[in-house]
């Protein structure tokens, strides 16, 4: 029996063990899933009286094209208000527009990372309708892989630019801290791309996706018979990197026992597969991503201190996107241009009133929220360009007293100060040089050309602005 104020989940699937995974995972978040195994019995319980206390349905692709999109429609029709996520092995955008358009709140690929799938029915438990909207939408677009493509003059932003530019040049560890959503994983993409080991395996392991039990395993391989259930070998992650990069994305999940050994390992340059009586050297460059500061963690006895002197040799903080509001026009823009340029949909323009909502917003969920509402907007607009009518459970939270004045787009360095007194000069020096690290990617003979000065001037100037260690 469901424990009192459950929620009850209406699961559309015929896979045994994805039923019972998303069965275990949905009770993680207090619901009770409900399984139905085709269509027919799924609308057939809906129109039940136990129908009536469900207040969600996961809807695994289980019926081709159009079929499914009929049966969204028809399950919205009868209960316009429940929420539907659709699950599917397919990445194609085309399918998520049609999907979305019959009346999916959100489009899931599988594998789904089960923090993906919970988020998505955490999402759906809020009882106001804005939620929905600002449902982080799941795959979407491809991911940017150059510098040159990060759109953002915010001067945290262009710091975090400008430390990963420079550090992409080189082979030490890295860490790379900022919210969900502030475009971590972009950041590691566009370093992997500007590095020396371009060419070399590039692996991510999504750490909070992996059972812990087997995070060893996973990370540093085993030896047939080494344990129950290990019928096989397995190369670890940080062996079949060797000679490339390997992300650790929130890698603050990783156990307290395997933070050591990964520690030692990372030291040592040299991986023991469990079970083997024997090592292996290692050349990998790690790059770590956080949502929380580890050092935080480190200084309460939640992370380990070797493990975090190991993969901080140069630390990236990514600012959230309610420290770069001036950056909400140009990045609008952008990811209108990137969605428009998707099957099935087309180029819209935006109005300076969309414009002015958008920027008055606080973004909770920093630049992939953004992304994520104006795809779900250009989904659905029937004119030509966005207008404030489209957005317009954003526009209750924002309210008309908290949009202040119209738009704009900041290109450059800022000049002045939010109170409109000029910046010193000190002040705008750095910001000039912080925009070109990032700009040219690190190299610092071309910033020093582009800002025509020598290379010794160049790093005597860091220094003296205190960027030598910044930047």
């Amino acid at each position: 029996m469901a424990e009192p104020g459950a929620r009850t989940l209406l699961l559309i699937d015929n896979a045994p063990a994805q039923i019972r995974l998303i069965t275990a995972l949905a009770g993680r978040e207090g619901w009770r899933a409900s399984v139905a195994r085709d269509p027919v019995t799924a609308l057939d319980l809906l129109k039940s009286r136990d129908g009536s206390g469900i207040s969600a349905i996961i809807l695994d692709q289980i019926v081709p094209g159009d079929d499914l999109m009929e049966l969204i429609t028809t399950m919205r029709e009868r209960r316009p208000t429940l929420p539907v996520l659709v699950l599917t092995g397919s990445s194609s955008p085309v399918q998520a527009v049609a999907a979305m358009r019959a009346g999916a709140s959100d489009y899931l690929v599988k594998p789904v990372a089960p923090e993906r799938l919970m988020q998505a029915l955490r999402n759906v438990t809020a009882a106001a309708a804005w939620q929905q909207e600002l449902t982080p939408l799941s795959e979407k677009m491809p991911a940017v892989l150059d510098f040159d493509a990060m759109v953002g003059t915010a001067p945290p932003f262009r710091t975090a630019l400008a430390r990963a530019a420079k550090a992409a040049r080189g082979h030490g560890n890295l860490l790379i801290e900022g919210e969900r959503g502030t475009g971590k994983e972009m950041l590691v993409r566009a370093i992997h791309a500007a590095s020396p080991r371009v060419r070399a395996p590039f692996r991510i392991l999504n750490i909070a996706a992996i059972p812990q039990a087997s995070l060893a395993s996973v990370l540093f391989g085993h030896e047939q018979g080494a344990f129950a259930g290990a019928f096989e070998r397995h190369v670890g992650a940080l062996q079949a990197s060797d000679g490339g990069t390997l992300v650790l994305n929130e890698i603050d999940h990783l156990p307290p026992d395997v933070q050591t050994q990964l520690a030692q390992v990372l030291r040592d340059g040299r991986v023991r597969p469990i079970g083997s009586p024997h090592g292996f050297h290692l050349d990998v460059r790690v790059i770590a991503t956080s949502h929380l500061p580890l050092i935080d963690l480190a200084t309460t006895g939640n992370f380990n201190d070797d493990l975090l002197g190991v993969v901080s040799a140069t630390v990236i903080a990514v600012p959230p996107l309610r420290e770069r509001h001036g950056d909400i026009v140009a990045l609008a823009r952008h990811f209108l241009a990137r969605i428009a340029a998707e099957p099935g949909l087309r180029q819209l323009g935006i109005t300076d009133g969309a414009l002015t909502l958008l920027a008055g917003y606080d973004w909770p969920g920093n630049v992939r929220q953004l992304q994520a509402v104006l795809f779900r907007a250009a989904v659905f607009c029937d004119g030509n360009a966005l207008t404030e009518q489209d957005f317009p459970q954003l526009a209750e939270l924002v309210g008309e007293g908290d949009r202040g004045g119209q738009p704009t787009e900041r290109g450059g360095v800022d000049i002045f100060t939010s109170d409109g007194h000029l910046r010193s000069l000190e002040e705008v020096e750095a910001d000039v040089i912080r925009l070109a690290i990032g700009h040219y990617r690190g190299r610092m003979s071309e910033v020093a050309r582009r800002l025509g000065i020598g290379r010794s001037t160049l790093y005597r100037k860091l220094a003296d602005l205190g960027m030598d260690n910044t930047v």
